[in-house]
């Protein structure tokens, strides 16, 4: 099982509430699995790093290493920053579990138990698929969800339950040409992905998940992002590969950098 090497990538941005949470998902039967845990903070505002350093302190069992970003680079910046690291660093596989305790990382190992994810370039846990369960969500984003989901699927032809997870695993494989590093450095990464995925033919695999919006705090503008989100899609439309050879960032950037703060031993 420890054959191959998967890193675990934790976005981190203010989430001081639930960071703990999120890393106490990681018992003896999740670290079967886990190689490395790399939580990315994403230079929270309020006590996260410091939440996760004591934690790490007090769970030297758990192989992690706290990095902070030299900029905010946003959700997506941070995910760039995780799939340098994992190519870098040979990892076969990179998991992304995100900070904010929305999924559980439990949902995935069905998933890693059967070998799936050798089978996939990725597999999404989706909000959206038969067994999903939703914890908290309101009907209205539910049906604005499905809609998006719906919109996409005619875009790409095939079935898409899920436009961006808080749970997924990628082959580093696939992220190698990194094809992605144009890509948009907001939360809009993840539709991006997903539209490169059609392009690029690549095979999305999608598994059920429990998903909670508690005591998290979004950072979606739903009416603009709705907007954005349909732009992007009728880019994709008009041209695939040029859409997704395009510069799509707000900011360009050389390189996303960050520093270790803090590492088990």
């Amino acid at each position: 099982m420890m054959s191959e090497k998967i890193l675990l990538f934790i976005p981190m941005y203010n989430c001081e509430k639930q960071i703990t949470r999120v890393l106490g998902q990681l018992d003896e039967e999740v670290l079967r699995y886990i190689s490395k845990v790399i939580v990315v903070n994403n230079r929270s505002t309020d006590g996260s790093e410091q939440t996760v350093r004591e934690y790490l302190t007090k769970h030297p069992e758990i192989p992690a290493v706290l990095v902070r970003n030299t900029e905010n680079y946003g959700l997506g910046g941070s995910h760039k920053v995780a799939f340098s690291y994992a190519i870098e660093n040979g990892f076969d596989h990179v998991v992304v579990l995100h900070g904010d305790d929305q999924a559980n990382i439990h949902d995935m190992l069905p998933v890693l138990s059967a070998g799936a994810h050798r089978e996939h370039d990725c597999c999404m846990g989706a909000r959206f698929a038969k067994g999903s369960k939703l914890v908290g969500y309101s009907r209205f984003r539910t049906f604005g969800n499905r809609v998006y989901d719906l919109l996409f699927a005619m875009a790409l032809r095939k079935k898409v339950p899920e436009l961006g997870s808080s749970l997924k695993i990628y082959k580093t494989e696939l992220l190698k040409s990194r094809y992605y590093i144009k890509f948009c450095d907001d939360l809009a990464f993840d539709y991006c992905m997903t539209l490169a995925s059609g392009c690029l033919k690549q095979d999305y695999m999608y598994f059920p998940i429990t998903f909670r919006e508690e005591d998290q705090v979004s950072n979606v503008k739903l009416f603009n992002q709705a907007m954005r989100v349909l732009k992007m899609l009728a880019r994709y439309i008009v041209g695939p590969k040029k859409f997704i050879s395009s510069e799509l960032r707000a900011a360009v950037r050389d390189a996303y950098t960050f520093e270790v703060i803090y590492e088990t031993k």
